[in-house]
Parts: C-alpha cells; structure tokens; sequence
C-alpha cells in the first residue's frame, strides 16, 4: 500500500541518527584536526571554503543542506562537519612511520594548499596533530623525547586495552597540540568489539579504530568548546560581586530609609535588577553550552574505555583534575546568577508592599479626613436647610397673609395677621416635610446606583 504523505523532515530525521558516522582507519596514519569558531555567515563562508577546495580538484560538490563531507583528495583526505558554534576540518594521510621517534614525525597538514588553508573562515579554537601508528615496532617510552613533554605526559589504555594513547595536553611551536594513539596492544587472539574481528596479531579493527580517533578528537574539540564559558564566567564573577555589594546597600536603606527617600531607592534597585537580569540573558546560553559540553567531554572518556599505564595519568584523571575548577566556576556563577536574581526579586516584593501600604495608610488618612469634611458639610447643608425652612416659611406665610386681606374684604372672619400667625406653623412644618422627603429619595437612588 502507498503510504500517506511523510512528514517533510522525516528523511532529515531519520538520518540524524547516522549523522556524522566514524571512518574506518588502519594504522600508520597521521591526523590533522582544526576546530575553528564560526558565526553564522563565517559558517556558510566554510561552507563556501570546502566547495572551492573541490572544485580545485575536481570533485563533486555538496549540496546547500550539508553539513558533514568525507572525500578523498589524493594526498590525504577531508572530513568537514557544521557545528552549532564551530566547524571542524579533519585531515588525514598514510605515513611511513620508520625512524618515529627518533625525529619530528610528518603530518597531514603538510600535504593541504597553504594558501587555501590560510583562508578557513573563523577563529581558530583548537588544533591538533593525532598520529595512529601500529603496536608493534614502537614503544610508548620512545615516543616521548620527540613528540610529547615527557615532565607533562598523559597517557592510558584505551578500547579495553587495544590501543595505547599518549598525550602531553600542551600547544607546542607550530601552535598544534599532539597526541599518539598505538594501535593494537592486545595480546594474541584478543576478542573485539561484537561482530568486528580482530585485525593481525590481536590488533584493533579499522571500525573500532575509527571510532576511537574519532572519540579522541572530539575530547580535544569539546574541551576547549566547554573553556568557552570559563572568560565570560570570570567577567561575570566581577559585575556579580558588585551587583551584590549594591544589593547589601540597598536592603540596608531600605530597612532605615523614610518615606521621602522610597522612590530613590526604588530607581536604584530598578537598574540593579535590570543589569543582573541583562548579564544573566548575555551568558545564560554560554553557560548552558559550556555545561552541555562538559557533560560530552565526560561521555567521550566514558567510551575510549581507558585503564591506567604504570605511574602516568589517565585522561580521565587529567581532566578531572584540571577541568574541574573550570567546570566549578561556570557553574558558580550560574548559581550566583540565579540566586541574585531571585534576591533583587525579593527584595523588590519587599520594596513594592511597603510602599503598598504606606500607600493604603494614605488612603485610610484621606478617606477619613474627606469623611469629616463631609459630615461638616453635612453639618453646614443642616444649618442652611434650617434657614431655607425659616426663608420658605417667611414667604409662604407673607403670601397668606396678603390672601387673608383680600378675603377679609369679602367676609373673611379673621384678620390678616390672625391668619398669618395661623398659617406659621403649618406652613414650617409642610416645607421641613417636603424636605425630609425629597432627602430620602436621593438617598435611596443613591444606594440603588
């Protein structure tokens, strides 16, 4: 049956799990690995870079999408890969390995056009020469003298004790650092990995060889990319300690500060919050990168599968050792970031509620003032309605009694003044009446609004 229509990253997905697969190798060979930093137009410029060394020989070039290229170019061979941060050039060429040891070996950058490699696009973070040499005619002790610093010599065995690697960890002249793997130090008949038979004489296979170069170049390459967060996490370290001397000041003040000085501390502690807060958005992701390259760094050691030569340091140790304060201070700083931010946070909450209820406690003091106004005014409204019922009264009754004349004239039996004095109390009480009454139906409306 055809299948419905596949997701359109579904073959990009599928292969992620094959992405970057190891080559297999067989010794002697010499290795050059350049890790350069890239931002993303300098990462496309790479991509650019790889194609015109093609095209110089010949070869056919990558599409627009990849991001990982193994070729083969005669005098030695390319494997290019497209990192997040960085791209990394791996050069590889079969070596006569005679006389090893006992003068400075050959490598394979010597074998690719200086000026094209003049040209990589980028920073330069870590470079290093590998050389893969078989077992048997060589010794670890007389690799030392030519190769390695004997005084800072790291070395273990790898591949559950098929392979040999010594390191010294050091940049040497040509701005490289150098590493030698033996491959092939398990005795006779020594099993492999599932499925892989063992080469000649118990020696490595070419896919497991393959896959420890690789492993190996990427310790080197994922150390330095994790040292990334190292500067940054000591330039954090002096804007923090600032930022928390301020801190400690400010939560001083505000515990002795009046009411006038608030808004000035307000404003101080509002910028201090925006520079934590934009240092933590400048270095959060380096320390989260640094911190997820620590953790490949560790799983890359986990896979050699190393065990102790007599009387040197394993990589494991090595790096345990001396990336550990590094590893330690990307981290505290990550925690310092976090917990000033979360202290700035509370101390603001504790800034804003007591201006919050000194607020209130002004709003309490103006409501009570604006209620004893209000019942003077009811006070004043009380005496005035008191004069308008007199007023009201006056005019009524002054109207009664000019009525009273003119009946008086027509038979009315009481005078004009009689009636008037009559009228008084009638009239005093009928206005206060109307009065009350309109009162209480603008109270009423009043509520029901």
């Amino acid at each position: 049956m055809p299948l419905k229509k596949s997701h359109p990253q579904r073959v990009a997905l599928h292969n992620e799990i094959h992405a970057r697969p190891p080559e297999a190798m067989s010794p002697p060979l010499a290795i050059s690995h350049v890790v350069m930093v890239a931002d993303g137009a300098e990462r496309e410029a790479s991509r650019e870079h790889v194609a015109a060394l093609l095209r110089d020989h010949h070869l056919p070039l990558p599409d627009a999408q990849s991001s990982h290229i193994r070729m083969d170019l005669g005098p030695f061979r390319l494997r290019w890969e497209l990192h997040t941060e960085f791209v990394t050039w791996t050069f590889s060429r079969t070596i006569d390995a005679a006389g090893f040891g006992e003068h400075e070996p050959p490598t394979a950058i010597e074998e690719v056009p200086q000026a094209w490699l003049a040209g990589l696009p980028g920073q330069c973070l870590a470079s290093l020469h590998l050389w893969v040499l078989p077992a048997r005619p060589f010794g670890g002790a007389s690799l030392v003298k030519h190769v390695l610093n004997e005084d800072m010599l790291v070395a273990s065995r790898v591949a559950d004790g098929q392979g040999e690697v010594y390191t010294d960890f050091a940049l040497h002249a040509d701005g490289f650092s150098r590493m030698v793997l033996l491959a092939g130090t398990r005795a006779m008949g020594a099993v492999a990995d599932a499925g892989e038979a063992a080469g000649p004489g118990g020696s490595i296979s070419p896919r497991r060889l393959g896959r420890l170069v690789q492993r190996l170049l990427e310790i080197d390459t994922y150390r330095m990319a994790a040292l990334l967060g190292l500067p940054a996490a000591r330039e954090a370290g002096a804007v923090l300690a600032y930022a928390e001397r301020e801190l400690a000041e400010l939560a001083d003040a505000i515990r002795l500060a009046g009411r006038h000085e608030e808004p000035q501390l307000l404003d101080r502690l509002t910028k201090l919050a925006g520079q934590v807060e934009s240092q933590y958005a400048a270095t959060h992701s380096r320390f989260s990168a640094s911190s997820a390259y620590f953790e490949l760094v560790d799983r890359r050691i986990a896979d050699i599968a190393e065990s102790r030569l007599a009387g040197l340091q394993t990589i494991g140790e090595f790096m345990d050792r001396r990336l550990s304060p590094a590893r330690a201070t990307c981290e505290w700083a990550t925690r310092r970031q976090d917990a000033l931010s979360q202290r700035v946070s509370r101390i603001s909450n504790l800034l804003r509620t007591r201006v919050e209820i000194e607020q209130q406690q002004s709003s309490q003091a103006l409501l009570a003032t604006m209620n004893k106004r209000q019942g003077l005014q009811l006070r004043l409204q009380a005496t005035v309605e008191g004069l308008s019922v007199a007023a009201i009264t006056y005019y009524i009754v002054g109207l009664v009694s000019y009525l009273a004349k003119g009946a008086h004239a027509i038979g009315w039996p009481w005078s004009a003044e009689s009636t008037a004095a009559m009228a008084i109390p009638v009239a005093a009480l009928a206005v206060w009446w109307s009065l009350r009454r309109l009162h209480s139906k603008v109270f009423d409306a009043r509520q029901e609004a």
